[in-house]
């Protein structure tokens, strides 16, 4: 340990050690404390000042509960824009946080069981930091990036690492730098803890499959299903390994099959599951369409808007299609994918009018309309306003006459932009049986109680699989629909889907009659989605078909 220390020391003081030289003054040792322990990872139970902080609040056992609070303090003989600098000298430091950060490693008992490049955007932005504290489990929400990274470690094997009783965990720290192939530093913290785990016992009524209450206003389905399925993903969601899950509920040949709710949700909760939304959007427009307030989705943008009214008019603007809009594929500047883009909707939302921040975006020269993917709130925006300029009164009573009504959808809430207009972009709230009747209504062909609601051709556009999505294997867009295919037991069971932040979703699938809805509130948590396929995958599915 001495010699750690000493490394450190030498780096630190800029002795003739034959290393290049620091690029920026840091902050240097904080106190005694930090300069006693240089190269160690403290663990610690709470946000403890650093100025209050003793060697005796460092923790060496921890029982990691489902719902903890546990921090990590790494006392660093130099900041990571000096490491990086170690690993790439020519580079300048405005430059050189943007091309790397920490590596942390996760071992249990002796194993690596995870290691993460953290991303140069994850907190660390100041050039002369020594010692940082930050989360990796938290009982208040916390929304840093420790959580999500150790969250990750849990889904990527730490939960199978850490069965019950007590095991060694150890992390590591080095620093990392990618300029066109990724340069990993030497060892600069540690720290070890043993970990003790207990799985907390649970009551039958935690597990058991939740009966369906009277007055649900659905017929209820007789079709056995696998309890035991459903029982295990119960016992995880009580113990918080599949996190902020809020209901689920299952329609099977038009009849309710399962209807289960989590974490102080019931029947009457009014879920916000957000990009959900903007596939309202869609079954607006085809409504829209076939009644002729709106010619076809062949139409430009031009036909609604005076383009040279606003920033940066071109040909290429004014040929934008609202299938383009609905594809998500126009060649506007924006991506919610990139969060350097001029038009990711985080620089929309501050803004005081959402419509002209979208048509005042340039052109992205290196897109063609309808010809890439590439996911753009702000073009959804769009498209609701060019919905509540042409249908009769607002965009808010026509859903309501046309669509909600119809499906006897009473009790639900819009958000709405600065302009008072519906939020398409989405946001849309209302009960979990509520968002299976819309999904019902497109397994049905877009038919309720024999009625017509969406035209069925409508339907048949919408779900047609226009565009792969980068980046991910056989899952497709329609129009502000996604798609995908899961496997179970060797069989293909392919569907339509909404999505929102947090886990959200509406499952449709296509040859066999089943509806599913999931709600969740893991909004911006990395495992959010994941932790849904698993629940499909693992769980709900292979309880409901055969």
């Amino acid at each position: 340990m001495k010699k750690l220390i000493l490394n450190f020391l030498c780096l630190y003081a800029l002795t003739a050690c034959g290393q290049t030289r620091d690029l920026v003054q840091t902050d240097g040792f904080a106190n005694s404390l930090h300069q006693a322990n240089v190269g160690r990872i403290a663990f610690l139970p709470s946000d403890i000042p650093l100025d209050q902080l003793k060697e005796s609040d460092f923790l060496t056992s921890f029982e990691l509960k489902p719902v903890s609070d546990l921090s990590i303090r790494p006392f660093l003989g130099n900041s990571i824009t000096n490491y990086l600098h170690q690993l790439s000298p020519d580079i300048p430091a405005d430059e050189i946080i943007k091309k790397g950060n920490y590596q942390f490693s996760f071992y249990v008992d002796g194993k690596l069981i995870y290691k993460e490049n953290l991303h140069h955007g994850a907190g660390l932005k100041k050039h002369t930091t020594t010692t940082f504290r930050v989360p990796l489990t938290t009982s208040k929400g916390e929304d840093w990036w420790g959580v999500y990274m150790f969250n990750r470690f849990l889904m990527n094997g730490g939960e199978k690492a850490l069965t019950d009783g007590t095991h060694q965990f150890r992390l590591e720290m080095r620093p990392y730098i990618n300029t066109g192939e990724i340069k990993v530093g030497d060892l600069i913290a540690q720290g070890e803890l043993r970990l003790v785990v207990k799985t907390p016992e649970l009551t039958h009524e935690e597990v058991a499959v939740q009966p369906i209450r009277p007055d649900s206003g659905w017929e209820i389905s007789e079709t056995r299903l696998d309890t035991q399925k459903i029982e295990e993903m119960n016992r995880l969601i009580s113990l918080n390994k599949l996190k902020e899950i809020t209901s689920v509920v299952v329609i099977k040949d038009g009849k309710l099959l399962l209807e289960e709710y989590f974490n102080k949700a019931d029947r009457n909760t009014l879920h916000d599951t957000r990009s959900v939304g903007k596939s309202f959007t869609s079954a607006m427009m085809g409504i829209a369409i076939e009644e002729g307030y709106i010619k076809d989705e062949n139409q430009t943008l031009d036909k609604f808007y005076d383009l040279k009214q606003f920033s940066n008019s071109s040909p290429e603007k004014d040929s934008v299609k609202i299938k383009d809009l609905l594809r998500m594929s126009s060649a506007f500047n924006g991506s919610d994918n990139n969060t350097d883009s001029p038009g990711n909707e985080e620089n929309m939302y501050p803004t005081d009018n959402w419509v002209k921040f979208g048509l005042d975006l340039g052109m992205d020269n290196t897109k063609k309309n309808g010809q890439q993917w590439d996911y753009f709130t702000a073009g959804v925006v769009l498209l609701g306003d060019i919905l509540n300029k042409s249908v009769p009164e607002s965009l808010e009573k026509y859903a309501d006459k046309k669509l909600f009504s119809p499906l006897g959808i009473k009790n639900y809430e819009w958000q709405f932009t600065p302009q008072k207009v519906v939020n398409t972009a989405g946001g849309l709230r209302m009960s979990a049986l509520d968002f299976a009747k819309f999904g019902l209504l497109y397994q049905n062909k877009g038919k309720w109680n024999r009625k017509q609601i969406i035209p069925q051709s409508w339907i048949n556009k919408t779900f047609t699989k226009y565009l792969s999505i980068p980046d991910r294997t056989q899952e497709y867009y329609g129009y502000l629909f996604w798609n995908k295919t899961f496997t179970i037991n060797g069989k293909n069971y392919e569907t339509f889907y909404c999505t929102g932040n947090g886990g959200n979703k509406i499952y449709i699938f296509k040859d066999i009659p089943l509806t599913i809805v999931i709600t969740a509130k893991a909004y911006g948590r990395p495992y959010a989605h994941q932790q849904v396929d698993k629940m499909m995958q693992e769980y709900i599915l292979p309880a409901v078909v055969k």
